[in-house]
């Protein structure tokens, strides 16, 4: 069930996720905690992290990166903004779907709506169909809603089947997506101090943290877990706001805080890295 801020609930966990329902994020919502969920719809990334960090809502589930358009940027700087922990992770392949209400033909379709991305990743379809024309939206799954509710003669969207079972909406063409090897990952984010110890079977962390500019001292921080045999898997940077040129640096390896390579390399970051911080211990996601 999706709800809003407003609305009370009796459940005890609910997850905040931006945009509609019927949206990538509420599918990657239940497939890490299942389908009797409270569901939270929230219009922007800012307010569904405000959701957790006031208490509002339990949970919720930031895209962070695609494997074809790279990182979500606005989800790692609110990652350092808010003081969320990381609890658990999941990867969605994305399939997108040419969706209009019931009885229209695709030969009559002429404005597609969708969010940039989702538009972006069906060029070959969009390229192949020069009578359709293409008009960004906010959200995928709200781009859906606004079809069903206006009726616009000749307009569909671009979403996934889940929006089209939410609002009635038929699928016109299914798989349109450029690339089959399309997947999202999201992170599951709670308050810190909801999440004080790993979870049983953590084996993956991530960190972040910031070093003075200086001559070899990003070397100097990969060193710390290369020495120790620690398999990283992302580094990601981003500018320091207030901080002309400076970065802070987002890693993630395969490992779990308690064991002592990871405690001794987290222990020799800190000595010449400012600002260490562990955003989360958790489980990685089945491939």
């Amino acid at each position: 069930m999706t709800k809003t801020l407003d609305e009370k609930t009796a459940s005890t966990d609910r997850i905040a996720f931006q945009g509609e329902a019927g949206s990538f994020s509420s599918e990657a919502a239940r497939r890490l905690m299942g389908e009797d969920v409270d569901l939270v719809a929230c219009e922007t990334f800012e307010k569904m992290f405000s959701a957790v960090e006031d208490g509002a809502c339990d949970y919720c589930l930031a895209p962070i990166e695609n494997s074809l358009y790279g990182s979500v940027f606005q989800n790692y700087d609110l990652l350092l903004k808010h003081n969320l922990s990381i609890k658990g992770e999941t990867s969605l392949r994305i399939v997108h779907n040419l969706i209009a209400p019931p009885g229209v033909s695709v030969e009559s379709i002429r404005r597609v709506y969708s969010h940039p991305v989702a538009l972006g990743q069906c060029l070959r379809f969009l390229a192949n169909n020069p009578q359709m024309q293409s008009v960004a939206a906010y959200d995928t799954a709200g781009s859906v809603k606004m079809i069903m509710e206006s009726r616009e003669p000749g307009a569909a969207a671009i979403a996934s089947s889940g929006a089209a079972q939410v609002y009635s909406a038929q699928i016109l063409v299914p798989e349109i997506e450029d690339d089959r090897q399309n997947y999202t990952r999201f992170l599951l984010l709670c308050r810190s101090d909801r999440n004080p110890e790993p979870l049983e079977g953590a084996d993956k962390t991530s960190i972040v943290f910031s070093l003075e500019n200086r001559t070899g001292s990003l070397y100097r921080a990969m060193a710390v877990l290369a020495l120790r045999d620690i398999d990283l898997t992302k580094i990601e940077s981003r500018p320091l706001i207030g901080r002309p040129w400076e970065y802070c640096f987002y890693v993630d390896f395969i490992g779990n805080i308690n064991e002592p390579r990871v405690r001794n390399a987290l222990g020799h970051l800190g000595e010449f890295a400012t600002n260490v911080k562990v955003l989360g211990c958790y489980r990685r996601a089945n491939k």
